[in-house]
């Protein structure tokens, strides 16, 4: 039986990763941050709380930004495969607390791949780095490819970026199993409500559930190539199966404006959006009552804005066999909304009982 670990595993890519390695038949251990709050809802269907494991599946506290503990932990699992997935993801929250972005997501890279070099485990063991089509940043070229040059353009990105790069030097230098997935926006309803699609999908539902008034945004020119996680999770699995350790870009050829997805949104949850003013003074109107349901807030701007980011999956299609399409935009946005609508008619049953 094989074994994985997984940082970050109580994320949203973590836990589809659990249940797609799960059904593979591994031994799936994963790594989260104590927290004295619950913070493992994503994959409590996994375990039993008393137990921290369930049948196969193990959690072991740890943070990236403790040597000891990663060492310790990779001596005493010895995993045939680790996926790095854990990282301070947040773009906007990364230029509020940019020296500890670096060391998670770019130095805690490095204690993962010395940590496998110290314990004499390069040959056992295959790494999977988590990377980010935000090393694109100030796009240089259009698609982005694994070829394409790097413009990083906020700390989180920046991090990232010596996250790619460690991992790259670490397989060239000590002849080790280790590769990046340049993985471009991939969304679910797993994801945070601090990111932009499923604040959009969560709003939608509460306004159409009169539990909230309107909806306030950012850039809603920024376009985007949005995924499914739960797809993306089978190419991360995908490109550590592979003959040879490369570097994959992980999209799915499409782009879509956050005006769009927000219109969709809204759509499935039953309000039709009339789009009226531009930039700053945009808005969005309930077609049917004429009330705004969408407002634009600079607060939301990024400091360095990335407009579009598009890419070419062309490599991970022909190399591994990959369908990055497997789940379409329209069907993402939907699953999204219909989790969420369910969601808030739950809450709004607890409190009619209570």
């Amino acid at each position: 039986m094989k074994k994985a670990l997984i940082t970050g595993v109580n994320g949203q890519d973590g836990s589809f990763l659990s249940d797609f390695l799960l059904e593979k038949g591994y031994e799936v251990h994963g790594i989260i941050r104590r927290s004295s709050s619950f913070n493992t809802g994503r994959i409590e269907h996994l375990y039993i709380e008393e137990l921290k494991s369930s049948e196969n599946f193990y959690i072991h506290y740890g943070d990236m930004t403790d040597t000891s503990n990663i060492i310790r932990l990779i001596s005493e699992i010895k995993p045939d495969e680790i996926y790095n997935l854990a990282a301070m993801s947040h773009v906007k929250v990364s230029f509020e607390t940019p020296e500890y972005t670096a060391d998670v997501d770019g130095i805690g890279t490095l204690r993962i791949l010395e940590a496998v070099r110290i314990l004499g485990l390069e040959k056992k063991t295959r790494i999977y780095q988590a990377s980010t089509s935000e090393l694109y940043g100030k796009v240089q070229e259009v698609p982005q490819r694994e070829t394409t040059p790097f413009y990083p353009r906020s700390p989180y990105g920046v991090a990232k970026l010596y996250g790619y790069w460690i991992t790259k030097n670490y397989r060239e230098s000590y002849d080790m199993f280790a590769v990046n997935g340049i993985l471009f926006n991939h969304e679910s309803e797993r994801r945070g409500e601090t990111f932009v699609t499923r604040k959009i999908t969560m709003a939608a539902a509460r306004i159409s559930n009169g539990k909230q008034d309107k909806l306030l945004l950012g850039n809603l020119d920024a376009r985007r190539d949005w995924g499914y996680a739960k797809d993306y999770v089978e190419c991360m699995w995908l490109i550590l199966q592979h003959d040879t350790p490369e570097d994959f870009v992980i999209a799915t050829g499409e782009m879509h404006t956050v005006r769009e997805f927000a219109t969709l949104a809204f759509k499935h949850a039953g309000i039709e959006v009339e789009w009226q003013g531009e930039g700053i003074d945009e808005k969005g109107f309930n077609a049917k009552t004429g009330e705004v349901v969408v407002e634009v807030n600079p607060e939301y701007f990024r400091l360095a804005e990335v407009e579009q980011l598009l890419g070419d999956p062309s490599k991970a299609k022909k190399l591994l066999g990959w369908n990055p399409t497997a789940t379409s935009f329209e069907e993402l946005v939907e699953i999204m909304v219909t989790h969420d609508c369910n969601l808030v008619n739950r809450e709004k049953s607890a409190i009619s009982e209570y």
